[in-house]
């Protein structure tokens, strides 16, 4: 990682829809669990992808002060989704954060400066509450029942734009996620919230390598969450073509990364936040060290406005800044985790990156995606895939891909198919893009050594 400090990862902390927290979420991935049904946070009957990947049962209270639960009303789906993957993190990594004390967790104090602690977090354009909305809405009606300007700005009792809380607006801006994560850790170093579709948490994780290695912060929460099973984040990638529409009645197997018959993604939730810290702050308060963060690229893969470059050069172009940010080699890596989406032209542009990067030996490299089990969780899947390979790496174990069995023509990739295979890895890499917007980025992690 280019600066003058080594970043090193020492907490994971993931919400997704086969586990929340990292160990339920690692022993899901081992056992081919898929995360992938009907959607049920609403009716999907008239839209022609009806399956999701949805989160289990959680309750927020749980992750949060008691004292804090009153903000819980000004919290869209992706905020809390967001607070509980960071609590998680937290909790790993062993920080005796505000919240961590408020909760009664920890006798304090705290065991990182709030000053020196920063956030970096993804996230998307959040789905407003479509019932709360339509009500408020149908009180706007004039005599012949259309919609009133008029009588929406009128408000009154109840009505028009009074029907609605003073505080509305805030469930539904992208930066409350960071806003929440930090006030209820009482991080005030420096915060950054990216929007950049699917490639937001890599983008973040990176930046917030970064804000450590320069001397900006000493720890840093980072990572991103997003919730895409609601009518309106479904719409646009019905409308793009970027969903699954035949696979209703077998939604286990909707999502076929890099497959022969990959036939599009599926709407899914979910969120990753991991901790970064610098190596002498890791140190000093005895951490443990999942992994060194090496490396760190970005690039943009933009072709039109309605694709990917199909030559996958914005893919290539991070692979090799992450390898050279890192002073690592092609040969040197010992874990490939792409995106794989299951979108025919979107895999096949990711492939021709990594193709060019590695060439004859990509097939030598073990590899693996969560997406046959997890769908896209937008602005949440990168900072998902990060720990599921520093976890690979942690436990020198690489977990099966669901749904990669038979792999499409323009794909390299050696995927783990049935059982989980034993890898002593040294370094991998993983690369993420948005599916809008074409702007990618890939991270390199390192086995740690003094």
């Amino acid at each position: 990682m280019a600066g003058k400090r080594r970043v090193v990862v020492t907490g994971l902390g993931v919400s997704t829809p086969i586990g929340i927290g990292i160990e339920p979420f690692w022993d899901a991935l081992i056992r081919k669990e898929c995360g992938i049904k009907r959607a049920e946070l609403f009716d999907p009957s008239g839209l022609p992808s009806q399956v999701a990947g949805e989160l289990p049962a959680f309750s927020l209270g749980d992750h949060i002060p008691k004292s804090y639960r009153k903000s819980a009303k000004v919290m869209a789906r992706d905020i809390k989704i967001a607070v509980v993957a960071a609590y998680h993190a937290v909790t790993d990594a062993g920080l005796d954060t505000k919240c961590i004390i408020d909760r009664g967790e920890a006798s304090g104090p705290p065991n990182v400066i709030s000053t020196r602690f920063g956030a970096n977090i993804g996230a998307g354009l959040i789905c407003p509450d479509l019932t709360e909305l339509g009500g408020a809405l149908a009180t706007s009606a004039d005599a012949d029942g259309n919609f009133s300007l008029a009588l929406w700005g009128a408000g009154g009792v109840n009505k028009g734009i009074s029907a609605l809380t003073p505080l509305w607006l805030l469930k539904f801006l992208p930066n409350m996620l960071a806003c929440h994560l930090t006030i209820v850790h009482d991080a005030q170093a420096p915060s950054n919230t990216i929007t950049c579709g699917e490639a937001s948490s890599h983008l973040a994780i990176g930046e917030a390598a970064r804000t450590i290695a320069r001397g900006d912060a000493d720890v840093c929460v980072c990572g991103g969450a997003e919730s895409k099973v609601n009518p309106m984040a479904m719409a646009r990638p019905t409308l793009c073509d970027r969903l699954n529409t035949d696979s209703n009645a077998d939604p286990e197997h909707a999502c076929r990364p890099f497959h022969a018959s990959m036939a599009g993604t599926v709407a899914s939730e979910g969120g990753g936040l991991v901790i970064l810290e610098s190596l002498d702050h890791a140190r000093d308060r005895g951490a443990r060290i999942y992994a060194e963060l090496a490396g760190f690229g970005a690039s943009s893969n933009v072709h039109a406005w309605d694709g990917p470059d199909p030559d996958g050069n914005g893919i290539a172009l991070a692979l090799q800044k992450a390898i050279a940010d890192a002073g690592s080699g092609v040969d040197r890596i010992g874990l490939a985790a792409p995106l794989g989406m299951g979108i025919e032209r979107y895999d096949r542009s990711e492939a021709a990156g990594w193709n060019q990067v590695f060439g004859d030996g990509l097939p030598d490299i073990p590899a693996m995606t969560t997406r046959g089990a997890l769908g896209n969780n937008g602005a949440g899947t990168g900072a998902i895939d990060f720990a599921a390979m520093v976890m690979a790496m942690h436990r020198n174990t690489v977990p099966p891909s669901l749904n990669t069995d038979k792999a499409d023509p323009s794909s390299r990739f050696r995927f783990v198919q049935d059982d989980p295979i034993d890898a002593h890895i040294t370094e991998a890499i993983t690369t993420g893009y948005a599916l809008a917007g074409g702007q990618c980025a890939a991270l390199l992690v390192r086995r740690f050594e003094e």
